[in-house]
């Protein structure tokens, strides 16, 4: 996958991502968010979707970049995707995340693969 490509297709989804945490966090939550949630779990919820409109964003201001001129942002995408899927891998292998936790992991482990490749070939594209 080439560095347009996977920037434009992360920042479509974490796009989605923090609009359904903003818009409608009961729904995005269901089946881990309770139906009757507090009102402070809501706010909490909404205020996580900031963060991921903001690299949304981020990603897709780089989608035209050249890779070895963005290695910050290849970089981060790749340690915080890499985050995320290790957290569905303890989810998922503990029986703690929501039957849906699995195709997140695949997701979440393909984009970290994917932003890891692209960070090893601008740094050997640089040397």
């Amino acid at each position: 996958m080439n560095a347009k490509a996977l920037f434009t297709l992360s920042a479509i989804y974490l796009a989605m991502v923090g609009f359904a945490l903003m818009i409608v966090p009961l729904q995005f939550g269901r089946g881990a968010v309770p139906p009757d949630a507090s009102p402070e779990l809501v706010a909490l919820l909404r205020l996580l979707g900031g963060p991921f409109l903001g690299i949304a964003v981020l990603n897709w201001l780089s989608r035209n970049a050249d890779p070895s001129e963005i290695r910050p942002v290849v970089l981060a995408n790749m340690i915080g995707f890499g985050a995320v899927a290790a957290n569905d891998v303890w989810g998922v292998g503990s029986g703690e995340a929501r039957d849906i936790a699995k195709y997140f992991l695949l997701l979440h482990g393909l984009l970290t693969g994917a932003f890891a490749i692209l960070a090893y070939r601008a740094r050997a594209k640089a040397e």
